[in-house]
C-alpha cells in the first residue's frame, strides 16, 4: 500500500505540474503567439489542440469527433489503470511508466473535459523541421510508452506481467 502511495503522489505531482503550466501559459501568453525561449529552436506557444495526438482532426469542429476522442481517451485511461491496478507491486518500472502513461492521460482529460480542447505551448524547431506543440502530459505519455516498450522488448527475462 505505501508503494501504491507513491506512485499516486507522482501522478498527482505530474498532474499537478501539467496543469499549472497550462494555466501559466493561458494567463501569460495570447492565444495563437508565442514567446522565443532560444530563437531557431524552442518557443513557448499557445495553442488549442481540439484533435487527437499532434493536432489530427483539430480543425474539424465537429462535435461527434470530440465526442469519440473524448471517449476514446476515458477508455484508454481506464485499460491503463486496469494494468496498473494488476501489474504487481515488485515491477516497479513497469508500474512508474505507468504511472506516467496515467499523469498524462488525467491532465490532457482535464482540459479537454474543461475547456473543449487541450492547451499545447512546447514548440520545438530547427531550420525548416518543425514538431507539432505539445505539453507536460503528452511528454509523461510518450516518456511512459517508451519506457512500457523498453520493458517489453529488453526485459523478457523477468518476471514482467506484460511480456507473458
Amino acid at each position: 500500500m505505501k508503494r501504491t502511495a507513491v506512485y499516486l503522489m507522482i501522478i498527482l505531482g505530474l498532474v499537478i505540474c501539467d496543469q499549472g503550466s497550462k494555466a501559466l501559459v493561458h494567463r501569460s501568453v495570447p492565444y495563437g503567439s508565442h514567446v522565443t525561449v532560444f530563437k531557431g529552436f524552442f518557443n513557448i506557444s499557445h495553442v488549442h489542440n481540439r484533435g487527437a495526438v499532434f493536432g489530427i482532426f483539430n480543425q474539424s469542429g465537429n462535435s461527434l469527433i470530440f465526442f469519440i476522442l473524448t471517449l476514446a481517451s476515458l477508455l484508454a485511461f481506464a485499460v491503463v489503470v486496469y494494468f496498473f491496478i494488476k501489474v504487481p507491486a515488485s515491477e516497479v518500472l513497469l508500474k512508474f511508466s505507468l504511472s506516467l502513461i496515467i499523469a498524462g492521460a488525467l491532465g490532457n482529460s482535464i482540459d479537454r473535459l474543461t475547456r473543449g480542447y487541450v492547451i499545447d505551448f512546447l514548440d520545438f524547431h530547427v531550420y525548416q523541421w518543425h514538431w507539432p506543440s505539445f505539453n507536460v502530459a503528452d511528454s509523461c505519455i510518450t516518456i511512459g510508452a517508451l519506457l512500457m516498450v523498453y520493458i517489453i522488448l529488453f526485459r523478457r527475462d523477468s518476471q514482467c506481467s506484460l511480456c507473458s
